[in-house]
């Protein structure tokens, strides 16, 4: 195991945030990974993709990054198959491999940045798919113990970008691997989303393969999202707020274009890319640190920005947002302090 020092994490993380670790080493077997977790190193930081998190300053600690790769097939019958999927495999790549082979469940989150590990932890949605969807269990080794443990779909108390690793879980695992159901026949196609449903009508689609969704999605985000290889991003900064329907009722007599995705007869969910845009953030920018001027869910760094920039621009586009809806918005990303 080869232990580097004061190690720029400007390439493991997708806003492109310059920070340094004090000591750093990347794993690619799970006994290099027990190795690293069995240091003396007070305290220890678990690295993935670096796709859904904000780094405010150097990281004073062992930042394990996880480079675990592989896909296995452990199971499958007529109608399904089950995938385990190494932690450290792209997650946008294990998409493409299950297009490609007609395994249906995951093209609706084609494109989404990050690794495949930290999937289950945020529980990854987009165009009315979740990872929770089509999870089956997940791998784990114990950060202090280093024993062993598989999480069932009902252990990780899935919620809207919620689990169990986000709370009561937070900081004692490591997921080493991640395994999912998908259907090999008769797909569950989910065209219910509007920008989905217009793609496919421009292109004439009337009954869509999942590669034609994929690629309906991936034409979407593009069009929308920058790529963080050219435009430092974590995709969507915060998460559509879920609030109670007589607010809601208030606010669209007063603002008639406010989207609105009913949850039930007391809640309703609103997009915070619009609450956003309607606040005038939509494009702004102060020095490095802004906001997309195509999506305004999307904070990102114009080159030099730093944690501290990013995150000063978040809290100032949260108490803005709250001043003009008395909506709370609250990040979607991790913040590493």
């Amino acid at each position: 195991m080869n232990i580097a020092h004061d190690v720029s994490l400007k390439k493991y993380n997708t806003f492109g945030i310059d920070a340094k670790a004090s000591s750093f080493v990347s794993v690619s077997t799970l006994d290099e990974l027990k190795e690293a977790l069995s240091t003396t190193t007070k305290r220890k930081f678990v690295l993935g993709g670096g796709s859904n998190m904000l780094i405010k300053n150097d990281i004073e600690a062992l930042v394990i990054h996880i480079n675990l790769k592989g896909i296995e097939v452990v199971k499958e019958d007529k109608d399904s198959i089950w995938l385990e999927v190494a932690a450290g495999e792209n997650w946008h790549s294990f998409v493409m491999h299950c297009v490609n082979n007609n395994y249906g469940g995951v093209e609706n989150l084609a494109l989404i940045p990050g690794n495949t590990g930290t999937s289950p932890v945020q529980n990854i949605g987009a165009y009315g798919v979740e990872l929770k969807d089509v999870f089956d269990s997940c791998s784990t080794i114990n950060r202090k113990s280093l024993e062993s443990k598989i999480f069932t779909h009902s252990d990780c108390k899935f919620g809207y970008r919620e689990s169990i690793f986000k709370n009561e879980a937070k900081d004692l695992y490591v997921i080493t691997s991640v395994t999912f159901k998908l259907s090999k026949k008769d797909h569950n196609l989910n065209t219910g989303y509007g920008a989905i449903q217009e793609v496919l009508k421009q292109k004439e689609i009337k009954n869509p393969t999942i590669k034609e969704i994929a690629e309906a999605v991936i034409h979407i985000r593009s069009s929308k999202l920058p790529d963080p290889k050219l435009l430092g991003n974590s995709g969507s900064f915060f998460k559509n707020p879920v609030i109670r329907k007589e607010l809601y009722d208030t606010l669209q007599s007063k603002y008639a274009g406010l989207p609105v995705y009913p949850l039930s007869n007391e809640e309703v969910k609103v997009p915070a890319g619009w609450l956003i845009e309607q606040a005038g953030f939509k494009g702004y920018r102060i020095e490095d640190a802004g906001v997309h001027d195509k999506q305004a869910l999307v904070l990102v760094n114009y080159g030099n920005a730093t944690g501290d920039n990013l995150w000063d621009l978040a809290l100032q586009i949260k108490d803005e947002v709250y001043k003009k809806f008395k909506i709370n918005i609250e990040p979607e990303v991790n913040i590493v302090k």
